[in-house]
């Protein structure tokens, strides 16, 4: 079983709205939880689709909820970006990327596809110091709140059955495709280590 509480990370392509909302219902879990992006800045809606309001990851959820604010607080309060980013403020200062952290987590979900091929070709190429194993599990969570909510349920159900196992290492193939049959969603594995 793994050490108590479980150590999740969750990412998400700009750690503003899936991971998020996973981040906040896995810690009223409590669950040892830090989500992150994985992209190179940090892209939300703008005015036209074709025109995205972009931050860097040292930008403060905070700060970019005044900035936009300021912008056009009725397109942004329109859209749920305001409500996301105060959300966001509440469970911790700012975005963070994944290739930046230096902690080392049990379980790792990411929300899109593109992410997990990105997290784990992250994971591959650096160098591996401790040889702890970490399960890196894909869980496609549509990018809108509403699915954000359902797949942080999700998640949540998925770390509680993880939490519980004897043995993390030989159970979690069986556990994944008994949520497969539950939920009718496919979900992609791998192990990764440290």
């Amino acid at each position: 079983m793994p050490s108590l509480p479980l150590h999740v990370a969750v990412v998400c392509p700009n750690n503003q709205n899936q991971s998020m909302e996973v981040h906040r219902v896995l810690s009223k879990q409590g669950f040892n939880v830090k989500s992150f992006g994985t992209e190179g800045f940090v892209k939300l809606p703008g005015p036209t689709p074709d025109k995205p309001t972009i931050y860097d990851f040292q930008t403060m959820y905070d700060k970019v909820y005044h900035d936009l604010l300021k912008k056009d607080s009725a397109f942004y309060t329109q859209n749920g970006i305001l409500h996301m980013l105060d959300r966001n403020r509440k469970i911790k200062s700012g975005p963070e990327q994944f290739q930046s952290s230096k902690d080392i987590f049990d379980v790792i979900f990411t929300c899109k596809e593109h992410v997990y091929d990105q997290v784990v070709e992250y994971l591959n190429a650096r160098e591996q110091g401790v040889c702890q194993l970490v399960h890196v599990i894909n869980v496609n969570i549509p990018n809108n709140y509403k699915k954000a909510t359902l797949g942080a349920l999700l998640i949540c159900e998925l770390c509680h059955s993880i939490q519980h196992m004897e043995d993390v290492d030989d159970e979690i193939t069986e556990l994944l495709q008994m949520f497969e049959v539950k939920t009718g969603k496919t979900f992609l594995h791998t192990v990764c280590f440290y």
